[in-house]
């Protein structure tokens, strides 16, 4: 009975076949006038009922209406419009008598005011990866730990659930996450896999193998709530859901220094990995225990790092900017004399070595990053297999020579010990803090040459 045509609506209704042949017509199209639908509605109703009249007359007729009939039958529309127009305008005046009314035009129009569209641009939808991209990649401040870190774990989001809206993330979507991390193997990411995580975590539990510990889950978990953390700053979130996650607390690995009875096993040890040579191995244990360095500073040594300081050799740990690696502390840049026993092992040698520009030859066809990734993963099945307990680690050659410098029975100072391991001074008197500006060469060389094992302890041998 309505169409819309133009901006107005018309009213139109079918004649019945039986009078199309009297009326001259098979269907009566009007407009209405009108570009309310409202109105619309009460006119169209009204000439219904009209032409209904029309066609009960049509039947009561004999033979077919002339022109002049026609158009006499057909001029109800004026009236009916106008009608309903003041009796609409009335209606209006009596449910909202502030409004002002509005009079009924010469076309029995009326003007249809509307609103501006609104010229606020909707802000694009912010993604995971966006986030991770924007707070934390492109963050000067952010360390380089701290990105890969938060970057594995937002690609381990991505793989399990794919690139979300973030403003789509709740508490639900971080509850998944969080029971799928626990469920996923603890040798994750160590090998090739086609596996979903869902699939990686239903293996794991058909096959009974170890899961990922509550900490590294934690840490997964502390990670998106740092991402999360800036962005409810800048209200782009409405809330955190990463934050208040609680988990159980395994009892804490302690580490522990070698005892004489282990350093001989793992000196009679055969090496068995075809990723890294046995002299490097047998290299980078032996610096570690002369030296109290880290891992990573051994393996990232570079061959200009080792230079002779007032007369003594020494190790030189300072950032290396073209990699993007610096030590882990800002005391961890420092300088630490060559012991005499890796001067008898041949380290000197090292630094005409052309196999590399590492000082460490041996570790440049890793596909890790990190070059001492390959050695770590190594070193871990090695210990598991001669059976050496957990609190044994690579780790635990600094904690063998902190503790053999701490019991020395020479006069060795804490600060030495402390400045050699790259540690914050434990000393922290006015004259440490104000007055000490350097300690000599010589008396970190004496702090050095404190370190000793057994012979049995190190294979023999020259690099």
């Amino acid at each position: 009975m309505l169409r819309l045509i133009g901006s107005h609506y018309h009213f139109r209704r079918a004649v019945p076949v039986v009078l199309q042949a009297c009326l001259g017509k098979t269907e009566i199209s009007l407009s209405l006038q009108t570009e309310s639908k409202f109105l619309a509605r009460q006119r169209a109703a009204a000439l219904y009922a009209r032409t209904g009249e029309v066609f009960h007359k049509a039947r009561t007729m004999q033979g077919r209406f002339s022109s002049k009939e026609l158009a006499s039958l057909l001029t109800f529309q004026s009236p009916v419009t106008l009608e309903h127009e003041v009796m609409a305008q009335e209606e209006e005046v009596t449910l909202t008598p502030k409004r002002k009314t509005i009079k009924p035009r010469e076309k029995l129009t009326r003007k249809v005011v509307r609103k501006p569209r609104s010229t606020k641009k909707k802000l694009p939808v912010l993604m995971l990866s966006g986030a991770l991209m924007q707070f934390v990649l492109s963050n000067p401040n952010a360390s380089t730990d701290t990105k890969e870190a938060t970057q594995r774990t937002v690609a381990l989001y991505i793989r399990a659930f794919g690139d979300t809206p973030v403003s789509d993330i709740g508490g639900s979507q971080a509850g998944a996450f969080r029971d799928l991390l626990l469920a996923l193997p603890a040798t994750l990411g160590k090998g090739k896999s086609s596996l979903t995580l869902q699939q990686e975590a239903q293996r794991a539990k058909s096959d009974g193998l170890p899961t990922l510990s509550n900490k590294s889950v934690k840490n997964h978990m502390l990670r998106l709530s740092a991402l999360w953390n800036q962005m409810l700053q800048r209200e782009l979130v409405a809330k955190n859901p990463w934050d208040g996650w609680h988990f159980e607390s395994a009892p804490k690995t302690v580490r522990r220094s070698w005892t004489p009875q282990e350093l001989t096993l793992l000196a009679s040890a055969s090496w068995h990995s075809a990723l890294v040579p046995e002299p490097t191995f047998r290299l980078v244990t032996l610096i570690a225990a002369y030296t109290g360095m880290r891992l990573g500073e051994i393996c990232t040594l570079r061959k200009e790092d080792l230079q002779t300081h007032e007369g003594v050799p020494c190790f030189m740990v300072r950032p290396h900017a073209e990699e993007n690696w610096s030590p882990k502390t800002e005391a961890g840049t420092r300088m630490i004399p060559v012991h005499s026993k890796l001067i008898e092992a041949g380290v000197m040698a090292l630094k005409d070595n052309t196999e590399s520009d590492y000082l460490v030859p041996g570790l440049d066809n890793s596909r890790q990053k990190d070059r001492g990734a390959t050695l770590s993963r190594a070193f871990s099945q090695l210990k598991t297999r001669l059976g050496l307990p957990p609190e044994i680690t690579f780790h635990s050659f600094r904690h063998t020579v902190s503790t053999q410098l701490r019991n020395a029975t020479t006069d060795i100072r804490e600060i030495w010990i402390d400045k050699l391991l790259g540690h914050e001074a434990t000393h922290r008197s006015q004259g440490t803090t104000t007055y000490l500006t350097s300690i000599t060469t010589a008396n970190l060389r004496q702090t050095v040459e404190a370190i000793s094992y057994p012979e049995t302890a190190f294979k023999k041998g020259t690099f």
